[in-house]
């Protein structure tokens, strides 16, 4: 069946977005392919396609587990039932289902450490893996703001199970990143289509505030004036729940929290509202947006300095994706600093720290992941930062799948100690280019551009708080749009009071 054909029968699209048929045409001919397209624009259709159309099994790798679910149920939702997920939010008895009946689907999402399974490995070799999808591909990088230290351990799954046509697909990654995803994925002689991360639509404004009272005022103020569907950002589960409070205290009911402390059915529930119109704006953590499918949020507010300007352009991409007028908000006080500052060091550890978990494995032995975990928690250290010590002692072969052999901890810490270094560097780099982005004067727009290696464009009418847009611009917009969809309203009124007349008088 011919692409644009499929295209329009499993997803109801006449054209493919800019990058998708490329894309999709070097996958289909075995190729390895690197994209990065910007967030909005179907990066899922890049390997759903494929997958619907081959003869084997393609493998989507994630780390965003509640995405994967959805995802799933959507396509089912469309009449594509050879679709399954195996992550740690199913059931045992679901995911020996799944893996027993292997040869009925064509497409499985999979997390990065469900992939660590041997059980889970030898069931995918014994059928046909027609592609290898890398979802969220940054992960892969410790340079990448999201580094997830099982995606580094995809390249010998890879060549595992045939070494079958990989597709490394993210929406921001630096030259730096999209070097280090090759290297790592080992990608062939791949095809690459990077896309502008520039999003035209998206007018971006700052607004500096004096305080935290003065920050909750110029959000009901924002939230006042600017119309339709809209997303609030936080660095803390505690503010969305307040803010969300603060908003209704002021007469916005069509407002809620969501964050990654929630137990799954009321995130599910806060979602499904959102995207049917029952709520209007969601207060929350980066937890909410990832994959999120609604077209129509004009708006996206960041409360707190983002961590790094990855993250930034991936939540502000949740807007206009409709290719509407759309604004991203940020509202920043010199405090933020600290507080992001704060937030980062969670996930860097300190020497002293280091010592501590080193001594507690140095002896060797069997360490299951409670007791894993109760030794760093118990000293204040993220999963995070202790995955990225735990990636590195396999890489030094002192542990194997739970099993540690006995070491030297002054040897090893003066190996670990500069490791952390290095990270705590990048990190703190990271965090450095948000803030001089916020301070500078220059175009918003271009510094982003900068950032990620591309050259500066030509500005849209409605560009940055440096090119002198104001929120008064945008409020002017959506009276106009107001007004186009009021006349539309009042000729639908006229059309069923004429109708309800005909049918009354038995016309």
């Amino acid at each position: 069946m011919e692409l644009h054909e499929s295209l329009k029968k499993w997803f109801g699209y006449s054209e493919f977005r800019p990058g998708q048929r490329e894309i999709i045409e070097s996958l289909v001919s075995g190729q390895d392919v690197l994209a990065m397209l910007p967030t909005g624009t179907g990066k899922s259709i890049c390997y759903q396609l494929p997958a619907l159309l081959s003869d084997g099994l393609t493998i989507v790798v994630s780390p965003l587990l509640s995405l994967m679910l959805d995802q799933v149920q959507e396509l089912k939702s469309k009449g594509m039932k050879q679709v399954a997920a195996l992550n740690s939010m199913i059931s045992k008895e679901e995911r020996q289902s799944v893996l027993t009946h292997l040869s009925h689907y064509r497409l499985l999402y999979v997390s990065p450490e469900m992939l660590q399974s041997d059980w889970v490995l030898s069931k995918l070799k014994q059928i046909n893996v027609r592609y290898f999808v890398v979802d969220e591909a940054h992960c892969i990088s410790h340079w990448g703001k999201s580094f997830r230290t099982d995606y580094r351990k995809l390249a010998p799954i890879k060549r595992y199970l045939g070494h079958p046509p990989c597709l490394a697909i993210t929406a921001t990654a630096t030259e730096e990143v999209r070097k280090d995803i090759k290297e790592q994925l080992q990608l062939q002689d791949e095809s690459s289509y990077i896309y502008s991360v520039d999003r035209k639509n998206i007018a971006l404004h700052i607004q500096e505030t004096d305080s935290k009272e003065t920050k909750l005022e110029q959000l009901l103020d924002y939230v006042n004036t600017v119309k339709g569907p809209g997303i609030v950002y936080f660095q803390s589960r505690k503010w969305t729940e307040s803010a969300a409070e603060y908003l209704r205290s002021q007469g916005h009911t069509n407002v809620s929290f969501y964050h990654g402390g929630m137990v799954q059915e009321d995130r599910l529930l806060i979602q499904q509202q959102f995207m049917n119109g029952q709520l209007n704006l969601i207060c929350c953590t980066s937890a909410f947006g990832m994959g999120l499918n609604k077209s129509d949020i004009r708006y996206v507010i960041h409360f707190h300095l983002p961590l790094d300007l990855e993250s930034y352009l991936q939540e502000i991409g949740r807007a206009g994706r409709d290719g509407n007028q759309s604004l991203a908000i940020l509202l920043y006080n010199k405090d933020d600093l600290g507080l992001a500052t704060s937030m980062i060091q969670r996930d860097v550890m300190r020497s002293d720290q280091l010592v501590h978990i080193l001594t507690a494995l140095s002896e060797g032995g069997a360490f299951s992941p409670e007791k894993e975990v109760s030794i760093y928690t118990s000293i204040g250290v993220s999963e995070s930062a202790f995955s990225i010590l735990r990636y590195q002692l396999e890489q030094q072969q002192f542990v194997h799948r739970g099993n540690w052999k006995s070491f030297d901890v002054e040897t090893v810490y003066s190996q670990m100690d500069h490791m952390l270094v290095e990270y705590r560097k990048v990190v703190e780099r990271r965090l450095s280019n948000v803030y001089q982005w916020v301070e500078t004067s220059q175009c918003k727009r271009e510094r982003i551009l900068h950032y990620f290696g591309e050259p500066a464009v030509e500005k849209p009418k409605l560009c940055c708080s440096s090119c002198g847009i104001s929120v008064s611009d945008f409020e002017l917009i959506q009276q106009n749009e107001d007004r186009v969809l009021g006349s539309v309203t009042d000729w639908q009124n006229q059309l069923n009071r004429v109708f309800l007349k005909e049918v009354g008088n038995g016309n």
